[in-house]
């Protein structure tokens, strides 16, 4: 089975990031590449997504589609990047994902 793990960054852990020194960050930055070679092999695509100020949302459903600059999504977190897995079952995927080492909160959809 294919799913999708998006990872999303919540504002605190964006100021901690932020707030960390240079090795602790390069440190940071080391795990993920760590986890993303760890699971290469059940890797189908991953892509790490420009910052959230870079964001057009179009909203649908109203007359004309509205088109706006930034993500203007109601809460605090965003989407930063996104993984493609296959795997034999949700199970997997899960102890795939308690596995990331990055943003704190990881959610997973089945691809269609």
């Amino acid at each position: 089975m294919r799913y999708v793990m998006m990872f999303v960054e919540t504002e605190e852990f964006a100021q901690k990031l932020e707030a960390m020194g240079e090795l602790e960050q390069q440190a940071a930055y080391a795990a993920v590449t760590r986890w993303f070679a760890d699971h290469a092999d059940r890797i189908t695509h991953h892509t790490h997504l420009a910052p959230v100020h870079t964001a057009t949302t179009v909203r649908l459903g109203q007359g004309e589609p509205v088109v706006t600059d930034g993500p203007f999504v109601e809460g605090k977190e965003v989407v930063s990047g996104f993984a493609e897995v296959e795997v034999a079952d949700l199970d997997e995927a899960l102890k795939i994902a308690r596995s990331w080492p990055a943003c704190p909160v990881v959610e997973i959809r089945p691809v269609a």
